[in-house]
């Protein structure tokens, strides 16, 4: 079974983004009859936007990291801790699995994420057409675990609301927590930039073009 051929590109149509409506491919570039919202047969400059994205979140994520997220005070003493100091003093302390948990969410989960979206355009733009289903699965993953990347974020947030005791103890965010806010906004937005059925159209064309042979 040729699949290329039931693509809606393939058989000259074009797919509203607001509607959903199906017209043909030569109303590209005019606006959809049905709510007026502009026809393109794919996301306009998807390519570019996902990159400029995703280079803004990979520059923040050394901050993020290097700079001090938040600061606990103490009767008057304390000091700013990194994500990974944080994560260095929850292990000292044996707990292995929050400290797991903060590391994953921190520094693991905001890397492989970049990594991923790397992946997925690189194959757009170099042209790689194998393990396409694995692609995508990955695409998904990226996409769904968005929602729990702001983890430490809401933890630093809750900790400065609650813990303010005068004198005796607070806790204030600090500029790491602004970076790493950024990274995982820039790589959400980023995600969601990418039109991924350019991911297809390359491995679409070869079996087009094999099926005619």
């Amino acid at each position: 079974m040729n699949n290329w051929r039931h693509s809606a590109l393939a058989q000259g149509l074009i797919r509203c983004h607001d509607c959903g409506a199906l017209w043909p491919l030569q109303q590209e570039h005019t606006h959809c009859p049905r709510c007026q919202a502009m026809l393109h047969a794919r996301t306009p400059d998807s390519l570019k936007r996902t990159w400029a994205l995703l280079l803004t979140a990979t520059l923040l994520l050394l901050p993020a990291n290097l700079l001090p997220i938040m600061r606990v005070t103490t009767l008057g003493q304390g000091e700013p801790s990194t994500i990974f100091g944080g994560v260095m003093q929850l292990a000292h302390h044996g707990l292995w699995g929050i400290a797991f948990v903060v590391l994953a969410a921190s520094i693991l989960i905001p890397v492989g994420k970049i990594i991923a979206l790397c992946t997925l355009l690189l194959t757009i733009q170099r042209g790689w057409t194998t393990n396409m289903q694995q692609k995508m699965v990955m695409f998904r993953v990226v996409h769904w675990i968005g929602r729990w990347s702001m983890l430490d974020i809401f933890v630093v947030g809750i900790l400065v609301a609650l813990v303010q005791f005068g004198n005796l103890a607070y806790i204030d965010g600090q500029a790491g927590a602004i970076a790493f806010a950024g990274v995982v906004i820039f790589t959400m937005l980023a995600a969601g930039t990418l039109d991924t059925r350019l991911i297809w159209d390359r491995h679409l064309q070869e079996n087009a073009s094999g099926s005619e042979v």
